[in-house]
């Protein structure tokens, strides 16, 4: 059993339930892990046997890019992308990270996270 971390995804994204959110946008940061059977990847030394890196980074890019009101919404579409992806034996864990988000008081970041 392994785990793979793809972390600090960061993407410029318009999510949100305020319309100021849909035209000024926000830093978001999304961090990826699968843990799964990866011993065949640790014998071939081949990225088909593996989740490969740069395509879990597109498929965020990707669902990042079409804006939702909540990181909820987000966060289940960039799993559900995954999983399309590599559909058989893996477990994922996606954290969307929504840094200064518009709400009264000094927030740093709120965080949904999300697995399956």
């Amino acid at each position: 059993m392994g785990v793979i971390e793809v972390n600090g995804i960061r993407v410029y994204a318009y999510h949100g339930c305020l319309t100021e959110e849909g035209r000024i946008g926000g830093h978001y940061q999304v961090h990826v892990t699968v843990e799964g059977d990866f011993s065949q990847a640790e014998q071939s030394d081949r990225l088909q046997d593996t989740v490969d890196y740069s395509r879990v980074t597109a498929i965020v890019k990707e669902q990042m890019a079409q804006r939702s009101k909540l990181i909820e919404h987000v966060g289940r579409r960039i799993l559900d992308g995954l999983r399309a992806e590599w559909p058989a034996g893996y477990r994922w864990r996606v954290r969307l990270v929504k840094e200064h988000p518009p709400i009264p008081g000094a927030v740093d970041h709120v965080v949904y996270t999300v697995e399956g």
